[in-house]
């Protein structure tokens, strides 16, 4: 159950956020569930390989590459999504990288539970 409600919370996040960032559409909230979905799915498969990959330098930039590393995440989703999810570019893809992770953050923070 908290998988479906932390998919929904990250997919109203996604929503709003194309609605507010600039170079960032979303066709609707259903596409914003999918792009949720996409993400998790790079973010499990593609995401180990390309730190691995990039080892050496995450290191010399004391792990700020990893940042670069989310933008190519976002931009791969653009790219698979096709028009229903569009990032206009790198520096767009960082921007919502950086905001998704810090709402999420809050969030997420906010819906803990005290069991």
């Amino acid at each position: 159950m908290r998988i479906i409600v932390n998919l929904i919370v990250t997919a109203v996040i996604v929503y709003l956020l194309a609605n507010f960032l600039p170079g960032v559409t979303v066709d609707g909230f259903m596409s914003s569930i999918i792009v949720v979905i996409v993400l998790a799915i790079l973010n499990f498969l593609v995401k180990p390989i390309l730190q691995i990959i990039s080892i050496p330098i995450t290191i010399l930039t004391l792990g700020l590459f990893l940042f670069v590393i989310n933008a190519l995440i976002i931009m791969l989703c653009s790219y698979l999504m096709g028009s229903k999810f569009h990032v206009d570019g790198f520096w767009y893809a960082l921007l919502f990288s950086l905001v998704l992770s810090i709402v999420q953050s809050i969030v997420g923070g906010l819906m803990t539970d005290d069991e």
